[in-house]
C-alpha cells in the first residue's frame, strides 16, 4: 500500500506519495490531467534539467542566487542546486516526473514538477530535510528564478530536439546512407526490371536503384543539419 505525506499549497492540503521528490503542484497536476498515462519524453525531461542548470549558472554568476531576495542561498546550496539539475539532465530521478504529456498548454505543470524535484533533491544534497514545509532551496524563488514556463518550456523543446537530432537521428542516417551507398556499388552489375503502375517497365541496374535511395538519405542528412542550426536558436528570455 502506498503511503502518503501531506503537502500544502495556496489551494490547501494535498496527499503526495511519501517518498516522492515532487510536491503539491505536481500532485495536483497528476490528479487534474489523467488523460493518457503517457509521461513526458525522457529527452524533454533531460533538456529541462539542462535548461535549469544553465539558468542556475547564469543566476549564480550574476550574484542573484546568493545576493538578492528574502532567502539568499549559500555557496554550498548553490552547488547543490546545480548538482540536482545535472542529475535531472543526465536522466536521473526519471520516476519523479509522473505528469501526463497532455496537460496545460504551456507546460506549466511539468515546469513546476522539475522545479520541485530539483529543489527537494538539492535540499537533500545539503543534508537538509526535503520534507520540511519551508524550503531552504525554493522551487520558485531559486530553481525557477528569472524564468517563465512560456520561455523555458519551449527552450527545453528546442534543446531536446537538437540533442535527438545530433545524438540519434544524424548518426543513424549516416550509417544508413553508408550502407545504401555500399550496396549501390556491390549491386551495380545486377540487372532488374523496373516497375511502373504495378507493371513491368524498362530494365535498370539494382545499383542505380540503391544509389537513388542513398541520395535520398544524403539529402535528408543535409536537411537534418539545417534543422539543427535552426532549433539551436533558443526562445529563452523573449
Amino acid at each position: 500500500m502506498t503511503e502518503y505525506r501531506t503537502e500544502r499549497d495556496s489551494m490547501g492540503d494535498v496527499q503526495v506519495p511519501a517518498l516522492a521528490y515532487y510536491s503539491a503542484q505536481t500532485q495536483r497536476a497528476v490528479e487534474n490531467f489523467p488523460v493518457s498515462g503517457w509521461p513526458l519524453p525522457p529527452a524533454l525531461l533531460r533538456a529541462m534539467g539542462l535548461v535549469k542548470y544553465a539558468c542556475a549558472i547564469a543566476n549564480r554568476n550574476l550574484g542573484k542566487l546568493t545576493g538578492s531576495g528574502k532567502n539568499p542561498l549559500t555557496t554550498t546550496q548553490v552547488e547543490a542546486l546545480l548538482q540536482a539539475a545535472k542529475e535531472v539532465a543526465s536522466g536521473g530521478l526519471a520516476d519523479q516526473f509522473p505528469i501526463d504529456v497532455f496537460q496545460t498548454g504551456s507546460g506549466t505543470s511539468s515546469n513546476m514538477n522539475v522545479n520541485e524535484v530539483i529543489s527537494n533533491r538539492a535540499i537533500e544534497l545539503t543534508g537538509g530535510d526535503r520534507f520540511a514545509k519551508e524550503k531552504s532551496i525554493h522551487p520558485n524563488d531559486h530553481v525557477n528564478m528569472g524564468q517563465s514556463t512560456n520561455d523555458t518550456f519551449p527552450t527545453a523543446i528546442h534543446v531536446a530536439v537538437a540533442m535527438e537530432i545530433q545524438n540519434s537521428l544524424l548518426p543513424a542516417l549516416e550509417e544508413f546512407q553508408r550502407e545504401l551507398a555500399a550496396k549501390a556499388q556491390e549491386w551495380d552489375q545486377v540487372i532488374k526490371i523496373g516497375r511502373t503502375h504495378l507493371m513491368d517497365a524498362t530494365p535498370l541496374r539494382l545499383g542505380q536503384e540503391f544509389g537513388g535511395f542513398a541520395r535520398q538519405i544524403e539529402l535528408s542528412l543535409s536537411r537534418g543539419r539545417s534543422a539543427l542550426a535552426a532549433v539551436l536558436e533558443l526562445p529563452v528570455g523573449g
